[in-house]
C-alpha cells in the first residue's frame, strides 16, 4: 500500500449533483469519479469501518443517497456531507486515492457482500456507468 509521500494530493473536486458522484483530480493526472453510493458505503467513519479488524460493516440502502457538501479539513482531507446525515468520516487524500484505484474490486466485493447477506440492490443505474 502506498505511503503519504507517494501519494498524490488533488488539485480539483467536483461535485457532480446529476449523476450524484464526486470527481477527483490529482496532481499525477489521475481523474476518478467516484459514486456517492460507494463513498458511503466505503467512508472512513467508525459507523461504517467498526471498531475492530476486518471489512467492516455491510451499509444497505443507499442506492439514492447523494452528497451535500464538501468541507475541507486542513490541507489533508474532506468531510463528505451525505444526504442521509452522515458526516463522519473524514477522506483523506491517501483514503480518496485509495477508493479509486480500487474500486473494481471493492465495488465488486460490496456486491458481493449484500448477496450474501439476501439484499438485493435495486439497479439504480448500471454499475458499470459508476
Amino acid at each position: 500500500m502506498a505511503d503519504r509521500q507517494s501519494i498524490p494530493i488533488p488539485t480539483e473536486l467536483k461535485l457532480k449533483r446529476a449523476s450524484r458522484s464526486l470527481e477527483v483530480i490529482f496532481a499525477d493526472g489521475i481523474v476518478f469519479t467516484l459514486p456517492a453510493e460507494y463513498l458511503r458505503v466505503h467512508s472512513p467513519s467508525a459507523e461504517v469501518t467498526g471498531h475492530s479488524a476486518g471489512e467492516g460493516l455491510l451499509v444497505t440502502g443507499k442506492e439514492q443517497v447523494a452528497i451535500e457538501r464538501i468541507e475541507p479539513v486542513g490541507r489533508y482531507a474532506v468531510k463528505l456531507v451525505f444526504d442521509d446525515g452522515h458526516d463522519t468520516g473524514l477522506f483523506t487524500w491517501k483514503v480518496l486515492y485509495e477508493l479509486g484505484a480500487g474500486y473494481d474490486t471493492k465495488w465488486h466485493r460490496y456486491l458481493e457482500r449484500l448477496a450474501l447477506a439476501g439484499q438485493p440492490r435495486p439497479a439504480a443505474r448500471s454499475d458499470d456507468d459508476a
